[in-house]
């Protein structure tokens, strides 16, 4: 599905009528340029290789669920070329097309707040409705430090805060951060906070905290994306009906994985 430049599409169910993962969020194109050493300030250095790979957090998040067999649907703003300028986030306007019978679980990269918190609102109005089994589940990721994106903690059902958003309020770790911030979540939601190379922590429902350490592959090669491939293993492994613990470290475990190649291709 795609607002914006490109045509409107709402996909049906997935593969036997499974229910799908929708991401909400940017996409974007990266450009990666490989050089020897990491370059000092203001110096120049001769490029190794380039590469053009389509990114973005939940571009990204949503190529990894692919890849690990979830059905699933982006929707952003999409250019018919290899490059575009000013494309818009998606509005609650856009969103208002969404058939939430289509979705078992509805997840956003945190950008224009108040648009997304009016999507948000949507969601809960139709899950009062529902019986529980036809509710949709939602997640957000509020990654930027920026003040106009911290409601949006408080309305999904799972939150993940990146460790500058941790780092934003004073905190040094992440369970301090977990254990600091689970007020501002909505009774009942999880909060999970990733900090690279010592793992990751989340709060559960019931305030139990669990720790997954991180899984280095052998040679690091490539973190480009890393915190959008542990989200989209997290929301994976959640909506399978696994564990908290065991979601946590399934993420660990392919976030890991990713940063020993290029790209996303051969995460599985």
């Amino acid at each position: 599905m795609a607002a914006g430049a490109a045509a409107r599409r709402e996909p049906g169910p997935g593969p036997g009528g499974e229910k799908r993962i929708l991401c909400v969020g940017l996409v974007c194109l990266d450009i990666i340029s490989v050089v020897e050493a990491y370059p000092a300030e203001d110096s120049d250095i001769r490029c190794v290789s380039q590469r053009w790979q389509r990114g973005g957090n939940a571009s990204n998040s949503c190529t990894v669920l692919a890849l690990l067999g979830a059905p699933c649907a982006f929707m952003g703003s999409l250019a018919p070329g290899h490059a575009a300028e000013n494309l818009p986030d998606v509005t609650a306007h856009d969103f208002e097309l969404v058939d939430f019978s289509q979705y078992k679980w509805i997840h956003w990269e945190a950008r224009n707040a108040a648009e997304q918190e009016a999507m948000m609102r949507r969601v809960e109005r139709y899950n009062r409705d529902r019986p529980a089994a036809e509710r949709v589940r939602t997640s957000v990721e509020v990654e930027k430090p920026r003040e106009e994106l911290l409601p949006l903690l408080g309305l999904a059902h799972v939150v993940f805060i990146s460790k500058d958003v941790a780092r934003h309020f004073g905190y040094q770790s992440a369970p301090e951060a977990l254990q600091g911030l689970h007020s501002r979540i909505q009774p009942g939601a999880t909060l999970i906070c990733a900090w690279a190379e010592e793992g990751a922590d989340a709060m559960g429902p019931s305030g139990e905290l669990v720790h997954s350490d991180a899984f280095p592959p052998e040679t690091l090669v490539d973190t480009l994306g890393a915190g959008d491939t542990f989200n989209a293993a997290v929301i994976f492994a959640l909506s399978a009906g696994r564990s908290l613990q065991d979601a946590l470290t399934f993420g660990c475990q392919i976030a890991g994985r990713k940063c020993g190649i290029q790209g996303f291709d051969g995460i599985v």
